[in-house]
């Protein structure tokens, strides 16, 4: 090798060997971190089931009524190393141990586990990277440190994550002022079963622009129900076509129609109250305006009824 190729050479070897510094650091266990065993069982989930039976602590027996636990199919853990697929070796956290001896660790998932989101979700896409988890890689959910295990439950018959009830409150245990606006008089139905968070979101990450919502823009998503809503139409209302947001909000409201404000303060937002009736009837004359009977009830709607938009030739000002 000549002095050109030596000098070319040189800061690739010693860029190859920071990147595998730092992959190694990242694999490495943090300090206090449980060291985990490297050899496997001989018998594989045979001894594991000696202790985790239905009677212990930790049973697992319900993973035998799940896909993960098929053993003619390679793709799932069973089809492969069994438990260990998912656990690591486990050859030292089976040894026997003295009678108040703490017995050698093993990977473990959930909030209960000592190693981080990072590395148990290591396990899980390792399989699981593909379809809906492509986006999973800078997602929300993967930048705020949520393992799958906060959200998946692997060893129980059904995962609760896909009924309507349990995945909501997979969800509702963070979303806590989810929960609440779900619990308002105009709310989408989550609560009774009849939509579920994974309708309008997308938990493993999504190429929209935040929210992780399950389409592109939010009014698609919305579209997805409320296809009337599209148009094209003759004659649109601005903020429908720009945002479904600008006046509703979508978990829920005290207003009805999951509107963010009522009618007339939500309209004025955008449409001046200058030579239009602007306060309701009230039975004398405000130092605001001049009170109208108009703004009873639907208020605004009371005349522009086709507030979303209008095909009728004369529906300009949206009242017919």
């Amino acid at each position: 090798m000549n002095n050109n190729h030596r000098r070319f050479a040189v800061p690739f070897l010693l860029a190859g060997l920071v990147m595998a510094m730092q992959v190694a650091a990242q694999d490495a266990p943090a300090a206090g971190e449980p060291v985990l065993g490297t050899d496997y069982t001989e018998k594989g989930a045979d001894t594991c089931l000696k202790c985790h039976d239905e009677d212990s602590k930790f049973p697992v027996l319900s993973i035998f009524k799940t896909k993960h636990a098929q053993k003619d199919d390679h793709r799932a853990p069973f089809g492969k190393l069994q438990c260990e697929s998912c656990h690591g070796p486990g050859a030292k956290h089976a040894e026997k141990v003295r009678p108040g001896e703490e017995r050698p660790p093993i990977m473990n998932f959930g909030v209960r586990s000592k190693q981080t989101a990072t590395q148990q979700n290591k396990a899980c896409m390792g399989c699981h990277e593909r379809g809906n988890r492509m986006a999973w890689k800078g997602s929300e959910h993967e930048a705020g440190d949520v393992a799958c295990a906060s959200c998946h439950q692997i060893h129980a018959t059904r995962d609760r994550v896909f009924t309507a009830g349990g995945q909501s409150e997979a969800c509702f245990a963070c979303h806590i002022k989810q929960r609440g606006d779900f619990f308002k008089s105009s709310a989408h139905p989550v609560r009774y079963g009849t939509l579920r968070c994974s309708d309008c979101h997308s938990p493993h990450g999504s190429a929209a622009a935040g929210k992780l919502l399950a389409k592109p823009t939010l009014n698609q998503t919305c579209y997805s129900c409320h296809a009337e809503k599209r148009g094209p139409l003759l004659w649109e209302h601005a903020p429908v076509s720009e945002d479904c947001s600008t006046c509703h909000t979508p978990h829920g409201s005290v207003h009805p129609a999951l509107l963010k404000k009522p009618a007339p303060l939500l309209c004025q937002q955008c449409h001046s109250p200058a030579g239009h009736p602007s306060v309701a009837y009230t039975g004398a004359a405000l130092p605001s305006g001049t009170p109208s009977g108009f703004l009873l009830a639907n208020s605004c709607m009371n005349c522009h009824s086709q507030v979303h938009g209008s095909n009728h030739p004369s529906g300009a000002r949206l009242m017919r």
